[in-house]
């Protein structure tokens, strides 16, 4: 692919790092810039052609970053400003892009816009923040509930009115009616873009706009997703709103002014395919947005055919998916859909590299990474600590493990790290690499077969033919995906060819004459002989 494409991110393969957990310079147990600065070669090796920064901006840390008290300055346990420049070019260097998180949903309850938002109901930044009078009882203004569980509401005893928070009550939301606070993020886009990043993931971008006039949402009912039945409540008002679509065209004007332009992906966690293309606009509003169906998927042939295929039908004509099996806030996929089965994890990221579109990996995704079992006593996530047992966010956050000795190579021997190790004799990136058959060598082979193959990065998808069992699929006229993700063994009939890369990887070179069988948790990439007739 041209490094220079103003298309790079439709075709290349993403990678998202979380940069506390990914490695640690220092030896403060906590990863930092200087870290992916010096990991750099790793993801150059891999063959990744961008990266996702989780926040780097100041913070209390009362939910990792995602309560930010500074847009423009550099949390200092995670680096400088110079460190954000230096990685930029060091990136660059190695044809890699970097995206940065942006929160434009909310604040840390510490910034200093709304310490004087709070401060009077006449100060000038009031109405930078979402304020409401209680009801005649005193209770909170409306029904909506937080994502992070109870009211959205907190009292501010000192000027008798309450605030919005969608988060923690250290998370207060944004007004976005307020033109000040939108030509003040037109800033924070140009101070950022100027400086060299290639474009933003926008944290909940869906959720921006609230309902000026703050009416209740209405209950769940058993028709909708599962994950709006936990709830109890459809983020109607508090979410989702129409006019949040003006936000992203204008975000979308800022990024296109730039030479190469810059790129908007969206968290756009919405249940529906329809309301997620939507945030596509008519080109004009994000490049990419998450798709959180696949996500919340089960692993099985039906399911995710039908998400995949619902997706391709109806995207706008000149937008463009993408994929992802996991993030900083979703178990990693190879305990969540694979339920730790090695063979389904390689499925998994089969999948994930072929589909037609864009595909983010998660850091650790090429290892096959399972989530880390993390004790109550050492708990991080402010979401973990409220649910724990049922529901934490520490599992899939815990630190890279690049060698099996001690501190996994993440930090120096001795270091307690900050969140703790998972089995690093059984998973690491020293290890795997002198591994031909490892997860990391086929992740790696992969990445290289759809980098080579033009039709593995924009062939057109059409269904083949399969037993139960067996999702397969073209790609363009000679390439053949098949996956058995079921538990018996199937087969699929591809015609005659040549399989290039098996997840069992004794099968790379096998000639297919007619039907590919596959058993349980088995992958194969064909190149057949000819197009079929």
């Amino acid at each position: 692919m041209p490094d220079d494409s103003d298309q790079w991110w439709k075709e290349g393969v993403l990678y998202q790092i979380y940069p506390r957990s990914f490695a640690d310079s220092d030896g403060d147990g906590v990863g930092d810039l200087r870290g992916v600065i010096d990991r750099l070669d790793h993801l150059a090796w891999l063959g990744v052609d961008g990266i996702w920064l989780n926040p780097l901006t100041t913070s209390p840390d009362a939910d990792w970053g995602y309560d930010v008290s500074d847009y423009t300055a550099v949390q200092p346990v995670l680096g400088t400003l110079a460190d954000v420049d230096e990685l930029i070019a060091a990136a660059g260097e190695r044809k890699i892009k970097v995206l940065l998180d942006l929160v434009p949903n909310h604040t840390s309850i510490e910034h200093p816009w709304f310490v004087e938002s709070r401060s009077s109901r006449a100060n000038p930044k009031r109405d930078w923040y979402v304020w409401a009078d209680p009801k005649p009882d005193g209770s909170p203004p409306n029904n909506w509930q937080s994502s992070f569980g109870g009211s959205t509401w907190t009292l501010d005893e000192a000027t008798g009115q309450y605030y919005l928070h969608n988060f923690l009550a250290e998370q207060p939301d944004l007004n976005w009616w307020n033109e000040e606070v939108r030509d003040e993020f037109d800033r924070i886009l140009r101070f950022w873009f100027d400086r060299g990043v290639a474009g933003f993931r926008i944290d909940v971008v869906h959720m921006v706009v609230k309902d000026a006039l703050l009416r209740d949402n209405p209950p769940a009912t058993d028709d909708d997703h599962w994950m709006v039945q936990l709830t109890g409540q459809r983020q109607v008002y508090n979410g989702n709103r129409p006019e949040v679509h003006d936000v992203i065209r204008r975000w979308r004007a800022v990024a296109d002014s730039y030479d190469p332009p810059r790129i908007l992906v969206g968290e756009t966690h919405v249940f529906d395919t329809d309301a997620m293309l939507s945030f596509y606009g008519a080109g004009d509003e994000l490049n990419l947005a998450f798709n959180f169906l696949l996500l919340h998927a089960r692993f099985e042939a039906d399911a995710l055919r039908k998400i995949v295929e619902t997706t391709l039908a109806a995207i706008p004509g000149d937008s463009w998916p993408v994929w992802t099996g996991g993030n900083h806030d979703m178990y990693r996929f190879p305990s969540r859909w694979a339920d730790g089965d090695p063979a389904k994890t390689r499925c998994a990221l089969m999948m994930l590299l072929t589909l037609p579109g864009s595909v983010f990996l998660y850091y650790g995704d090429e290892l096959g990474m399972p989530d880390t079992e993390v004790a109550k006593d050492r708990l991080e996530d402010p979401v973990g600590k409220r649910l724990y047992p049922v529901y934490g966010r520490d599992p899939e956050r815990t630190p890279m493990p690049w060698s099996p000795g001690p501190g996994g190579g993440f930090t120096a021997p001795g270091v307690e790290p900050w969140l703790p190790l998972g089995n690093i004799a059984a998973c690491n990136v020293q290890d795997q690499r002198r591994d031909p058959d490892s997860v990391l060598s086929l992740c790696r082979d992969l990445i290289a077969l759809r980098a080579a193959v033009p039709d593995l990065r924009a062939g057109r998808y059409t269904l083949q033919a399969a037993d139960g069992g067996v999702w397969a699929w073209r790609r363009g006229d000679r390439i053949v995906v098949a996956l058995n993700v079921g538990d018996a063994p199937a087969g699929v009939e591809v015609g005659h060819g040549m399989v290039r890369i098996s997840t069992r990887r004794d099968r790379d070179g096998e000639r297919v004459a007619g039907s590919l069988k596959l058993e349980p948790g088995e992958g194969a990439i064909v190149w057949l002989d000819e197009p079929p007739s």
